[in-house]
């Protein structure tokens, strides 16, 4: 039976772990590989993967991939805290020494930030530092990435980041420990915002321009050893990072080897043969066509499921026809043929039907479905008659935009067949799946749709799950997450409503009630949850995949001197 990577798993792991790091890495239990071995300090691991990371500057990238492996070589004020963790969702101290003070109004919060912090060049880590990294969000070319920052620290309509606008007015540092943030309005969450993956910090004045597309200044447990865009990266340790004042990521690998550019029937191929450096390794969730070749005992106990915390989705554009019509969007949702797509995913293992935008996994869902038909088969009827009421009986043609992925291609053309049904003609639009999400996050690039994904910027609730892809104040011409690009007073005025709540609990129901409301508007499909399998090397140890984010910083190796 293939194991599910759960808090009990984590709660054995995090003992096993505790264990290692006060003897200092000691013999192998016997234990075994996969999940269940008990990772020692030493040796190399490697990722295999299709494709290369968006970025190595973390003011530009901000995807699930590229997040677990900036975790490796940088640190911010504040983290998600250790996929071994009792309570793996919440948001934890990283560089500061406890979590934020914010005021009495909740519109300034401060953070003390611990001692000996260093760049992997040596130099110290101020608060100077850590305010400048942080000022490069603001940035119109570089500031791509997560967009919490610039959403909710109070600055100027025309600053402009670091290197053309100066010193960012909304943050001040009165000593090199301490770092104040002034909000634009009350964020109770705003401990989860410095955890963003563009809060870290850089020595003042660098990462101007590209300077960091092909090389970074690191503060976490790992430097840059070399890098070919598109073949390969290799991290070593960095010898300025200490342990001392982390308590988050053991780093237990020498060195991490990152294989870009694979197929992913090649990788599942390596992973089942298992031979050489390939014990060692690990990679994204296994192929389809895989699935039915884990049927062995002894890949059967490698194997490793997880639940689904993202969404996978179709945005539409509601500022162009035919999208700008509720009806025709609402059509779309009636047609697609979840079932099929489902089968196209790889089956109920891989993939199952979405009818909301929060995942079942994820605090704050509610079930429901406005979109309904019999077996998640679509309802071409409904979707026809919908389409006659404004006029476009006869159907339409539009551009869809998709990753250069089978899966991807698979799903599109299930959308492609249910939509034929209804008179409506879908163009493919294969994007390379290095760039797809800055291509579709700029708005003169994107077509008329796209089917990407959405997790959550933070797991302990679902503030970060739908406001982002329906927020019409957070439209911008790069990095933009609101795809569909609605802007509805309404749904504007309730976001602010909720986030306002101080009560998470209760916040967290609001914005179940909330994703009902959007869907109502029907900006995007919802299409799929994605719950995946994965296949670890055989000595891979401490390893817990999650869909969203999975920990890079607690796995090891059950034993060094293999591979």
């Amino acid at each position: 039976m293939i194991k599910k990577a759960t808090r009990a798993a984590a709660a054995l792991a995090a003992a096993a772990l505790l264990l290692t790091a006060c003897s200092g890495g000691g013999q192998d239990d016997g234990d075994g590989g996969g999940a269940d071995g008990t990772p020692q300090t030493g040796g190399t691991v490697h990722m295999l993967q299709n494709a290369d990371f968006s970025y190595l500057d973390p003011a530009r990238g901000w995807d699930g991939g590229v997040n677990a492996f900036y975790r490796l070589i940088y640190r911010g004020l504040t983290m998600q805290a250790a996929g071994d963790a009792e309570d793996p969702n919440a948001v934890v101290p990283d560089m500061a020494e406890g979590l934020g003070t914010p005021s009495e109004d909740g519109l300034t919060w401060t953070y003390t930030l611990k001692e000996g912090l260093k760049f992997d060049n040596g130099d110290p880590i101020t608060s100077t530092e850590l305010k400048f990294g942080i000022s490069r969000a603001w940035d119109p070319e570089i500031g791509i990435g997560s967009p919490w920052l610039r959403n909710t620290i109070e600055a100027p309509k025309d600053y402009q980041g670091p290197y053309l606008t100066g010193e960012h007015p909304g943050i001040e540092t009165p000593d090199e420990r301490t770092i104040v943030f002034h909000l634009k309005a009350p964020f109770p969450e705003f401990d989860n915002v410095v955890s963003q993956v563009n809060a870290v910090p850089f020595p003042v004045g660098t990462g101007a321009g590209d300077e960091f597309i092909k090389d970074v200044i690191a503060s976490g447990p790992y430097t840059l050893d070399s890098y070919t865009p598109g073949s390969s990266i290799k991290l070593v340790r960095n010898e300025h990072w200490d342990a001392d004042t982390d308590d988050v990521r053991k780093a237990y690998p020498d060195a991490w080897e990152f294989e870009i550019g694979l197929e992913g029937a090649t990788i599942d191929e390596r992973l089942l043969a298992g031979q050489g450096s390939d014990v060692n390794a690990i990679s994204g969730k296994i192929q389809p066509a895989t699935l039915a070749r884990i049927q062995t005992p002894e890949l059967q106990e490698r194997a490793i499921s997880a639940d689904a915390y993202c969404v996978t989705y179709m945005g539409m554009d509601t500022t162009q026809a035919p999208f700008d019509k509720l009806e025709v969007r609402q059509a779309m949702n009636y047609a697609i043929d979840r079932t099929s797509l489902q089968t196209a995913s790889g089956g109920n293992q891989l993939a199952l039907p979405a009818t909301t935008i929060i995942p079942d996994a994820v605090s704050g869902h509610k079930d429901f479905d406005l979109y309904p038909s019999e077996g998640n088969n679509g309802d071409p009827e409904k979707a026809l008659e919908l389409l006659e009421s404004v006029g476009l009986g006869d159907g339409f043609s539009f551009v869809l935009d998709i990753r250069s992925q089978p899966i991807m291609q698979a799903q599109a053309e299930s959308i492609q067949q249910a939509l034929a049904k209804i008179n409506v003609d879908v163009q493919l639009n294969v994007i390379d799946t290095s760039t797809f999400y800055e291509t579709i996050g700029t708005p003169s690039q994107m077509n008329d749709a796209a089917i990407t994904g959405w997790c959550p910027d933070w797991p302990s609730s679902s503030s970060t799950m739908v406001p982002p892809l329906v927020d019409g104040r957070v439209i911008t011409e790069k990095g933009n997450t609101n795809i569909a690009q609605i802007n509805d007073p309404g749904i504007n005025a309730r976001i602010d409503e909720i986030r306002a709540m101080t009560d998470l609990e209760a916040a967290n129901a609001e914005w179940g009630e909330f994703d009902e409301e959007v869907m109502a508007l029907a900006p995007i499909a919802p299409l799929l949850q994605e719950p995946s399998v994965f296949l670890p090397g055989e000595n891979i140890a401490g390893y817990i995949p999650n869909t969203s984010m999975t920990d890079l910083t607690i796995i090891g190796l059950s034993d060094p001197s293999q591979g």
